[in-house]
């Protein structure tokens, strides 16, 4: 399950490194606008003043008042031709709606403009938005108010205020309480202060009318807050969104492939052994899948191998069982002791039938039942198998079986087997060949660079090729006869190709090129992985 937690976590850090850099990103674009915006309202109406001054001044006072600005407000001002701008015709529509524009200039500057009339625009250079621009802003303000009559100054205010102004702009009778000794000196002075409030985030600016006066203030005006609370709470809930469908996406996707999962194992419960789990992907869950399936089939085949052992058993068994009651029945009508001893014989030797019967089950079930107890070891398998010729010749047959040495050095012969294993499947063999071949049986051993091979051939009629497939199937045989000459019980080969198939090789069967019948040929690694 660890691969599934490493997808989740991996899957969830990428999300949470694309959601940062996408949050940062928001972020710069949302504060880039919000300080246009600021910059923008911030100076729209110090330079709504000076254009409206320019506009109602000749030209000729025009180099005076900028220079005049200048000084005040600590900025570059420039006039320039409308049709010397470098701003598009969509720009300039803006500018003729009384618009003030800020765009990017030099270095850290940025650039402010707005229409003076249809051929003349007024441009300021500016670095920062500081308190010396604040204070000249006030100064400019209060000698626009100034040159109004003092009755329509609250009236101006109220009608070309929200105009001109993106801060409130009020008129006081009398300085305020708040203001020190020194503040009200200076304004009394003529000059504008700025009095920040105790959080930093806004300040306000005074002025003081010079003939009645009155007290312009001017704020309070807001700072640019690059982190306000409403901008994070809304970054942190489009993280928290992020996050959340990015953990729903991975674990539905991985609940979705656990449920395909159980219901195939409810199916497969149900006793449907031909339920098989679509699920791909080299994961925990794609490895599952694959082991579910591979246990469904081999259930499957088990089932299938036990059906056909139950029908195989109860047919190999009648014989037998159906001859020692025959004999019984013949001991007890026996005239004489001769008589006797000979059907005892019969059925002893149906005993020792219906034994090696059961030991052949035994055998073949226990290699198909699940992983035997198979401990390879490096072997001799030459020598193996000349023991099994060996043996066989000193059985009374008329068949001669004979060993064909492959004068191999004794290191080459040896390979990696389970000792048991092999003899059984190569007795198993011969003892096949034995039973089928006119009168030779020939057994031989060779090595390659990474195989080995056993070929146990004889002179009889062979297999033909659309059976030799077939001929390892338990409880097959080629011909009808049950008797005991012909012989076996169709295990023989059956246990052969299994004992292979734990040796991770194969059995087959073809034509005896040398003596004509058939060929027996067992062929697996020289080498066992794990060893």
């Amino acid at each position: 399950m660890s691969s599934i937690f490493l997808r989740i976590y991996g899957g969830l850090l990428f999300t949470l490194v694309l959601v940062a850099v996408l949050s940062g990103l928001a972020l710069t674009i949302i504060n880039g606008v919000r300080l246009q915006e600021f910059r923008e309202s911030a100076a729209r109406g110090t330079f709504r003043i000076m254009s409206m001054e320019l506009e109602s001044a000749s030209e000729a006072r025009w180099p005076a008042l900028l220079e005049r600005w200048e000084n005040l407000l600590g900025i570059d001002l420039t006039v320039l031709p409308a049709t010397e701008s470098v701003l598009g015709n969509q720009t300039r529509n803006q500018l003729d709606a009384g618009r003030v524009l800020v765009r990017d200039g030099d270095s850290d500057n940025f650039e402010i403009f707005t229409a003076i009339n249809d051929d003349r625009l007024l441009r300021g250079s500016i670095s920062d938005l500081n308190e010396q621009l604040a204070t000249g802003t006030g100064a400019m303000i209060r000698d626009w108010l100034d040159s109004i009559p003092p009755a329509r100054r609250i009236l101006m205010l109220k009608d070309k205020g929200p105009e001109l102004f993106a801060y409130p702009v009020s008129l006081l009778s009398s300085m305020p309480d708040t203001l020190s000794q020194r503040q009200r000196v200076q304004l009394e002075q003529g000059y504008a202060i700025a009095m920040f409030n105790q959080s930093g985030r806004s300040m306000d600016v005074y002025s003081r009318l010079a003939g009645s006066g009155e007290v312009v203030r001017i704020g309070p005006m807001s700072m640019l807050d690059p982190y306000p609370f409403k901008l994070l709470a809304t970054i942190a809930l489009f993280v928290l969104a992020s996050v959340s469908i990015a953990i729903y996406v991975l674990v539905r996707g991985l609940e979705r492939r656990l449920s395909k999962l159980e219901r195939a194992a409810v199916r497969l419960a149900r006793g449907d052994l031909d339920t098989r789990v679509k699920l791909h992907g080299g994961d925990s869950v794609g490895q599952l899948a694959a082991a579910f399936n591979n246990m469904a089939s081999h259930i499957q085949r088990l089932l299938s191998i036990q059906k056909e052992m139950i029908r195989g058993i109860s047919h190999e068994l009648r014989t037998p069982v159906a001859r020692v009651r025959f004999g019984l029945e013949m001991v007890a009508d026996a005239e004489s002791q001769g008589e006797r001893e000979s059907y005892i014989k019969g059925i002893d030797g149906d005993i020792e039938e219906l034994d090696h019967l059961i030991d052949e089950i035994l055998t073949y079930a226990k290699l198909e039942e699940g992983v035997p107890d198979i401990r390879f070891q490096r072997m001799d398998v030459e020598s193996i198998a000349a023991r099994v010729v060996d043996e066989h010749q000193r059985t009374k047959s008329n068949v001669a079986v004979e060993y064909i040495p492959s004068r191999m050095l004794d290191a080459r012969r040896r390979v990696d087997v389970e000792e048991r294993y092999i003899h059984r499947a190569v007795q198993n063999l011969v003892s096949n060949a034995c039973r089928y071949a006119d009168s030779k049986v020939e057994v031989r051993f060779s090595i390659g660079h990474d195989n080995c091979r056993i070929d146990v051939e004889d002179d009889g009629p062979g297999v033909p090729e659309d059976q030799r497939e077939r001929v390892f199937t338990a409880f097959a045989r080629l011909d009808d006869s049950r008797t005991r000459a012909s012989g076996g019980y169709g295990l023989g080969l059956s246990i052969v190709r299994r004992i292979m198939h734990w040796h991770n090789g194969k059995a087959l069967v073809t034509t005896s090129e040398r003596l004509g019948g058939a060929r027996f040929s067992l062929v697996w690694p020289r080498r066992q992985r794990g060893r």
